[in-house]
């Protein structure tokens, strides 16, 4: 019975919509964060000048307030995956299980 079940749902175009949409959505967003991540120690091994660049009142550098905005994008980008994941992706879940009759 269970692999009948199995069968059903790797046959449906609406699980292959989930996971396709999700595996994409998901390598982007791990691409954005690599990204930022990458640029910043790129910018710690080569522009440790800039980094080190005093800003505001001189009483931090460039570098600290760039580590914080890496912090806050994986927070950021977390949060986007989630509203989508809670939009969209529960959509498409709902709609699998409408079509298997669940």
């Amino acid at each position: 019975m269970a692999e009948a079940d199995t069968a059903r749902v790797l046959a449906s175009p609406t699980f292959r919509q989930l996971v396709t949409e999700r595996t994409r959505y998901g390598w982007i967003l791990s691409g954005a964060m690599l990204g930022i991540y990458l640029g910043f120690i790129l910018l710690v091994a080569f522009a440790k000048g800039v980094m080190a660049a005093k800003i505001g009142s001189g009483v931090t550098s460039l570098g600290i307030v760039l580590g914080l905005v890496v912090i806050v994008s994986a927070f950021a980008l977390t949060g986007i995956y989630v509203a989508r994941a809670n939009g969209r992706y529960d959509d498409l879940t709902n709609d699998l299980n409408r079509e298997l009759g669940r």
